[in-house]
């Protein structure tokens, strides 16, 4: 099943988004929040969100040609559904019969803190492994590049996301990646063009402490030595985002560094899939890493000046 839209496409690209836990975002502001008591808002609203919705919306408002897949299941799935399409994105979706989860952001705006609340997925049935691989395959004929977003529903078998990218390596598809940990290390044999963790996630997919925020040698060496180590050993460029901090990544040749723009912040989640996929446009336009960076710097930094994750038109 799917829901359809043209997009302009700028670019000429189809680009494949996957997250395999999928969300419904509700996001509410409140000028400062009280602990403990009852806080009542009137600015708030509710989106369907993940790592592969949030880029998916972006490349479709950016004018790209992107179709998503995920997993869905629940009595909200329709709603769901329904959301995509008043955002006009592309959703192509197995059955899994699991519940979609609910994730909460709470934005205060004294003190320009957002807290996000994260609710684990449910579990997929047993199925949803072997139909999703088959819907991948299906899409690869109409897709150019590939990019695999998130975390994996309980219910895959492990190794899920090594098999996707193994899969659209063999079918000639440009590969990115925004993923972390034992999903990450098992996609590298891919040779995916980019990878772009957090350094969060970079340390901890590389088992070593993360630096502190006021380290910047320390970040420039982690990501350093190991953007050298994934260019040297599969051609992959390394690109970590650090929040308000500058972005670092490995060229090949390099370690560059790019500020990020300062701007009004009203919610930052989705900042980071914004980036990632002007990252991914850039480079399938055949522009250099620094480049594709500024790129995704821009689209993070519109997403953050509005309340919608992952929308690049500042929607309050």
């Amino acid at each position: 099943m799917s829901m359809q839209t043209d997009a302009i496409n700028i670019s000429g690209k189809t680009y494949l988004t996957v997250c395999l836990n999928p969300v419904i975002q509700k996001s509410l502001v409140f000028e400062a929040l009280e602990h403990g008591e009852v806080n009542r808002t009137a600015r708030y609203r509710t989106d369907v969100a993940g790592k592969g919705i949030l880029p998916t919306r972006v490349l479709t408002q950016s004018g790209e040609k992107a179709i998503h897949l995920t997993q869905l299941g629940g009595p909200t799935r329709d709603w769901f559904l329904s959301m995509c399409a008043s955002d006009q994105l592309d959703v192509r979706w197995v059955e899994s019969g699991a519940s979609i989860r609910f994730c909460t952001t709470i934005i205060e705006l004294n003190g320009s803190h957002a807290t996000e609340l994260v609710e684990e997925g449910a579990a997929v049935a047993v199925s949803t492994h072997d139909a999703i691989l088959k819907s991948f395959m299906e899409l690869m004929p109409l897709v150019d590049a590939v990019l695999l977003s998130g975390t994996v529903a309980a219910g895959f078998r492990p190794g899920m996301m090594g098999e996707l990218a193994r899969l659209a390596g063999e079918s000639g598809k440009h590969l990115y990646l925004d993923i972390k940990g034992r999903d990450l290390v098992d996609c590298l044999a891919a040779r995916p063009v980019s990878v772009k963790p957090n350094l969060e996630e970079l340390a901890a997919t590389a088992c070593v402490p993360r630096p502190a925020n006021d380290d910047a040698d320390g970040a420039r060496s982690l990501v350093e030595r190991i953007g050298r180590e994934y260019f040297d050993r599969y051609g992959t460029y390394l690109v970590v985002t650090r929040g308000s901090r500058p972005t670092l990544f490995w060229d090949g040749s390099r370690l560059g560094e790019t500020a990020v723009e300062k701007v009004e912040v009203i919610n930052p989640i989705g900042s980071g899939d914004s980036f990632g996929a002007g990252l991914a446009v850039a480079l399938e336009k055949g522009e250099s890493l620094d480049a594709a960076v500024l790129a995704g710097t821009r689209l993070g930094a519109l997403n953050a000046q509005g309340l919608k994750p992952g929308s690049i038109l500042a929607e309050k």
